[in-house]
């Protein structure tokens, strides 16, 4: 019993990257990255133990730990070294390890920082310290040995634009699975088994964003590639949870505007990643943190949305 005690806590870390406190489901999780590489299942788990360790050592209030909310960030970030940095390597993993102790007081600094406007953290941690890391890499033999950077000026989109029947059904999985940074389309369908596992409400809107992550992409004249990799729809899977049954009540008002901001993210996307070339064009998941931000602040001037009458600006 006491071993189940302590592991759900940490399970709940993975799962928290898609709002849900659920134990199950951080496990479907750990095992969908797994099946990629055993390693990306560790590095996630780790990197979830090692935040809420952290955090509960600094005696962050014990709930926020026990529901995975100080896990999230770090298991984020410890994937993001395994796959951008090699997974193969001890300097990753030495840098998994103080990066993940360092995103525990990052969310911290976050989480008091938005409270002033009544906004949640995201993943606005991970994204900084992922952000940080990416420009300061190439400087550092020992994290970077690929030789040349990664830096690179903006271009404009090429290739054709016209997506195969194929390329529509892997990039719907896909966009599930590059939330961790993987762009095999099974790891989608296992991490989407896991949110249904959770909540049929929070699987169906995942899919809805998908579609629309997609749909967007496809309409803007996004390359086949970018569509059929994920990397142009991940951020709309994110978006349209957290605006429809997370931080708004799931209903068709709020599914409709989840759905803008997913097309709001999708679109933004490209953008991000030009402005982040010079250290390799990850966008990472700024433009979930951007769109989600700017909706929820937005959201309280709509009383259809939250259910409360806004107060008047002095």
């Amino acid at each position: 019993m006491g071993a189940v005690h302590f592991g759900r806590p940490l399970l709940r870390g993975p799962a928290q990257v898609m709002f849900l406190a659920d134990a199950r489901t951080g496990a479907v999780f750990c095992a969908a990255l797994a099946t990629a590489d055993w390693r990306y299942g560790v590095y996630a788990l780790g990197g979830a133990t090692l935040g809420s360790g952290t955090a509960r050592l600094l005696h962050v209030p014990r709930q926020r730990v026990e529901q995975g909310l100080e896990g999230f960030n770090s298991c984020l970030l410890a994937l993001c070294f395994a796959v951008f940095l090699g997974v193969d390597r001890l300097s990753t993993a030495l840098l998994a390890v103080v990066g993940c102790a360092v995103a525990a007081i990052a969310t911290a600094a976050v989480v008091r920082l938005l409270r002033v406007w009544h906004l949640p953290p995201l993943t606005l941690p991970y994204c900084l310290l992922a952000s940080a890391v990416t420009v300061a890499a190439p400087g550092f033999r020992r994290l970077w040995p690929h030789g040349d950077s990664l830096a690179a000026l903006p271009r404009a989109a090429s290739g054709p634009t016209a997506p195969r029947p194929g390329d529509l059904w892997r990039a719907f999985f896909r966009n599930v699975s590059q939330v961790f940074f993987l762009d095999e389309w099974y790891v989608g369908a296992l991490l989407l088994a896991g949110l249904f596992l959770a909540s049929g409400v929070a699987g169906l809107v995942a899919c809805a964003g998908s579609a629309t992550g997609v749909l967007t992409a496809w309409a803007l004249g996004a390359p086949t590639a970018r569509i059929a990799d994920g990397t142009m729809g991940y951020n709309a899977v994110l978006v349209a949870l957290a605006l429809c049954g997370v931080f708004l009540a799931a209903a068709p008002a709020t599914l409709l505007y989840a759905l803008l901001g997913a097309v709001t993210a999708t679109a933004v996307t490209p953008a991000v990643a030009h402005l982040l070339a010079p250290s390799g064009g990850h966008a990472f998941t700024w433009p979930f943190v951007l769109t989600t931000l700017g909706f929820l602040t937005a959201a309280r001037s709509f009383p259809r949305l939250t259910g409360r009458t806004p107060v008047p600006a002095a």
